[in-house]
Formats: C-alpha cells, sequence, structure tokens
C-alpha cells in the first residue's frame, strides 16, 4: 500500500492545483462579491470565471468593470426640455418672447387664416383683376410716402439724424418729381433708401424687450412691445386724421388688400412648409422684428 501513496498524492495534486491557482488571480473585492449574497457597496458584481475558463477571464472581466466605473462617472450631456419650449418663441440667435396666451394666439391665427382664404385673397385676386400690377405698384408708393412722417419721428428718436435727413429728402423729391408719390424717383439710389423705422423698433433700439407675443384680429402677429408702437405710430399717420372716420377705415382697406395683392402666394408658400404654422409664423416674426431693431 505505501508504494501507491505517492502517485495518488501526485494526481491529487495534479487535479487541484489548477484550482487554487486561478482563485489566487481573484483580487479581495472579487471574492468579496462572489461568497456575499449581494454586490459590494457602491459597486456591481464581478461574476467568477466558469471552471475551466483561462485566467485572462478574469482580469477581462476587472478590465470591463473599470471601463463601467468611468462611464458612469461621465455625466450625460442634459437634452433640452422641449415641454418648457412650447412657451416661449425662438430664433436661430436664441432670442424668445413669451407666449403665455398661446390658446388664444391660436385661436386668432386661425381666424386670421380663415380671413384671408375666404376674404382677403378673393378680394385681392378681384382687386388685381381690374387694377394692373403697374398701377398697384403706384398705389402702394404713395401710401409709403404718405407714412414719411412714422419713419421720420422715429429716426429723430433713436439719434438717426442722417435716416431722419434722407426721410425728407426722398418725400420732397418724390411728392414733386414722383407725382404725390406714385414715382420712387430715388428706389436706384442706395443711399437714399427709406429707414423704415416705427415706433416699436424705437422701444426696442432703448433695450425694452417684446413682453409677450399676440395675435390681433386682422393685423396679425405683434408682441406687447409693437402693439404699444402700433398705437404711437397712428397718431403720425396722415390716414389717421382724414374723416368721417370711415373713410380712413375705407383708405386703410385699400392699402391693405393692394399690398395683399403683391404678395399672393407668400403666405401660403410659408404655411405648406411648416410643420406648425403658427410656431412658424411667431418664430419668423419675431427673427424679423428682432433684425429690425437691431438695424
Amino acid at each position: 500500500m505505501k508504494k501507491y501513496a505517492f502517485p495518488w498524492f501526485a494526481i491529487l495534486c495534479f487535479v487541484f492545483l489548477p484550482i487554487f491557482a486561478d482563485a489566487g488571480e481573484f483580487t479581495p473585492e472579487q471574492v468579496k462579491a462572489a461568497s456575499s449574497d449581494g454586490p459590494v457597496d457602491g459597486q456591481e458584481a464581478v461574476a467568477l470565471p466558469e471552471e475551466g475558463s483561462s485566467p485572462a477571464s478574469a482580469d477581462s472581466a476587472a478590465e470591463q468593470k473599470v471601463l463601467t466605473d468611468a462611464a458612469e462617472e461621465v455625466p450625460a450631456a442634459t437634452e433640452p426640455d422641449l415641454e418648457k419650449e412650447t412657451d416661449y418663441g425662438r430664433t436661430d440667435e436664441g432670442q424668445v418672447i413669451a407666449d403665455p396666451f398661446e390658446f388664444l394666439n391660436r385661436s386668432m391665427f386661425n381666424l386670421n387664416d380663415a380671413l384671408y382664404f375666404y376674404v382677403a385673397k378673393p378680394v385681392a385676386r378681384a382687386y388685381s383683376f381690374f387694377v394692373p400690377e403697374w398701377g398697384r405698384i403706384r398705389v402702394r408708393n404713395v401710401f409709403k410716402n404718405a407714412a414719411m412722417p412714422i419713419r421720420f419721428v422715429n429716426s429723430l428718436l433713436q439719434f438717426k439724424f442722417h435716416a431722419a435727413a434722407k426721410e425728407v429728402g426722398r418725400f420732397i423729391v418724390n411728392t414733386t418729381a414722383g407725382i404725390g408719390g406714385m414715382f420712387d424717383i430715388l428706389k436706384d439710389n442706395p443711399n437714399a433708401q427709406a429707414s423704415e423705422e416705427d415706433l416699436g423698433q424705437t422701444l426696442g433700439h432703448y433695450g425694452i424687450g417684446n413682453g409677450f407675443y399676440i395675435v390681433w384680429p386682422v393685423l396679425g402677429p405683434s408682441s406687447l412691445r409693437d402693439s404699444i408702437g402700433l398705437a404711437g405710430d397712428y397718431f403720425l399717420d396722415p390716414v389717421s386724421y382724414i374723416t368721417p372716420t370711415i373713410d380712413s377705415m375705407a383708405i386703410r382697406s385699400v392699402d391693405r388688400v393692394n399690398d395683399i395683392s403683391l404678395r399672393i402666394g407668400e403666405y401660403e408658400d410659408l404655411k405648406e412648409s411648416a410643420l406648425d404654422p403658427y410656431v412658424s409664423f411667431r418664430d419668423a416674426y419675431l427673427q424679423y422684428r428682432s433684425k429690425k431693431v437691431k438695424e
């Protein structure tokens, strides 16, 4: 019996030695995680390699754990809160306008949309049938020339004296040589173009914000600041002083219909290309007014 003791001992060593050798490759944390019922505090449990696996499998698990911990430490990119964006209009420059009355504004937008397609556009088409484009451009020039006081006063309020002087010069030349403003004599002169200033831009020039967005019936998109500006410009417009009031309203209606007749198709194109026409028109208005204030 004694002569067989050594071979049996050798066989036992041969069988169990690799197991103890693999166990020696584990870190204390891995051994603790494997022997416990759950993961180590603050860490995920690392699974022990199966019997017969190579020592490199344990190293791969440890490396994977290090990479996982490193990835968890990297802060996730914050995504914009899209829900909050619905209450604001926004331009590419990051400018915003509050829209707390969006429900009412959308109702007014839908009303104006219906008025355009069922009233304004048919009337403008009939008007353009009787008045050729040449004549409609002359009508537009007359109204633009008559609105000179609005541009002149607001240019002065913004200390744009050169622009104010141009407005006076344009008015004199177009009223006389242009036959009451029907012909824009200086339209090809880049140094004598109209400034297109209004009181809303003047308020913005002095740092007054938009306030909130509002859609007026017939008048269309505006803001609190620009609505105040419209009220102020009303008293600078010579048409406002035509009496009786019904005549003044009739003249403004002609101006409106004439303007629409020269731009039929623009509204339709913008609306068709927008996923949400209301939002598109709101943001387009904000961007347009912001550009005018900067100019």
